[in-house]
């Protein structure tokens, strides 16, 4: 028997996630929305430490129901409760301009930032006062796909569930620890305990990286601060790294993105690993 349809926007189980736009709901209900097959597939799979599923709703309208069956199919047998809805409800629920009609309220996820240094960590990516929710989950994207063990956002930087953050994640944000709101001298100093060298990216860096690389040093166990989009990172938070580096520039660009630049690190790190036999594989066993 089919799931009756949400035919209002203003039924409360439609208002409950439309409130989920704003941080201080998000927060309270320690829900967020994952929109889209791509993070509503990975939001499926997705469990918590005590094997409870992170997807618990799943609005969606008939054609996308049919179009993603294998999705719908895979949350109902999850336990989500389906809601077939109206492209009026999914307008309402959605927060992109085009919704793809499948919508997904999901449990928070972060992980304890003791957790992360417990599972010694060999490449982790510190988000310290990163302002735009769109170069977070950017750069979340780059650190899964580097091979990251973890990522860490400080308690200056943009809100993890932010749902441009959770889009420019595209499903990273399942992949991975995530540890949120903690302060970067902490961060810094657990990653340090842990054996973890740190290093600060700034493009006006002591060293280089290149220079880092040649240096054979990369390949140790690495955390990478990345600061603020506009004025980069403050420096006290640069003096608590072991070594403040910037990327070269061999042409005459002026500078790089934070989400460029954090990809050039991140890369760096990993190949250096891999060489040294420590990373792990990205697709697996």
């Amino acid at each position: 028997m089919g799931t009756p349809e949400l035919i209002s926007p203003r039924s409360p189980r439609v208002a409950a996630a439309r409130r989920l736009a704003k941080r201080n709901f998000r927060s309270k209900e320690r829900r967020f929305i994952a929109e889209g097959p791509q993070a509503v597939r990975e939001a499926v799979e997705h469990r918590g430490p005590g094997g409870e599923p992170t997807l618990l709703e799943l609005f969606t309208t008939t054609e996308a129901a049919t179009r993603y069956a294998a999705i719908v199919d895979a949350a109902r047998a999850a336990g989500a409760r389906v809601h077939h809805a109206s492209d009026a409800v999914l307008a309402e629920v959605s927060q992109t301009v085009t919704p793809q009609g499948i919508v997904g309220v999901c449990g928070f996820l972060d992980s304890p930032f003791e957790d992360i240094l417990a599972a010694r960590p060999r490449l982790v990516a510190v988000l310290a006062h990163v302002r735009d929710p769109g170069n977070a989950g950017t750069v979340l994207r780059c650190a899964d796909a580097a091979g990251a063990d973890a990522v860490v956002l400080t308690d200056a930087s943009v809100d993890l569930y932010n749902p441009k953050s959770v889009r420019a994640s595209v499903g990273s944000l399942f992949h991975l620890p995530v540890a949120v709101g903690v302060p970067v001298e902490r961060a810094v100093a657990g990653l340090r305990d842990a054996g973890v060298r740190v290093l600060a990216a700034d493009g006006a860096g002591d060293d280089d990286l290149d220079a880092e690389l040649d240096a054979g040093t990369m390949g140790d166990p690495t955390a990478w601060i990345f600061g603020n989009e506009a004025w980069g990172l403050p420096e006290e938070t640069r003096a608590l790294a072991d070594a403040v580096v910037r990327v070269p520039i061999h042409g005459r660009a002026e500078s790089l993105n934070l989400a460029t630049a954090a990809a050039v690190c991140l890369y760096a790190s990993a190949r250096a690993q891999r060489a040294a036999g420590g990373c792990r594989s990205v697709t697996g066993s």
